[in-house]
């Protein structure tokens, strides 16, 4: 990735950052929909919870990419 990013590239990114944030936040708020509900159906919460941990590795991925490298 280069040093510096263009107002071009961190856009898309921003955008990209912001939409994986919601639907983390949507996929939680389903998590505890379903924990609440009483059947549990522990497939699809596994499931739920192992797509919620790809878009916090992608979240992490980008928030790298738009935060400078600081050399201590």
């Amino acid at each position: 990735m280069p040093e510096k990013l263009s107002d071009g590239e961190r856009g898309p990114l921003q955008a990209e950052l912001e939409h994986l944030r919601q639907e983390h936040r949507d996929l939680d708020a389903a998590i505890d929909a379903l924990l609440h509900l009483g059947t549990v159906d522990q497939l699809q919460i596994q499931r739920l919870k192992k797509r919620k941990l790809s878009l916090r590795d992608r979240v992490a991925f980008i928030e790298d990419q738009l935060t400078p490298d600081i050399i201590a």
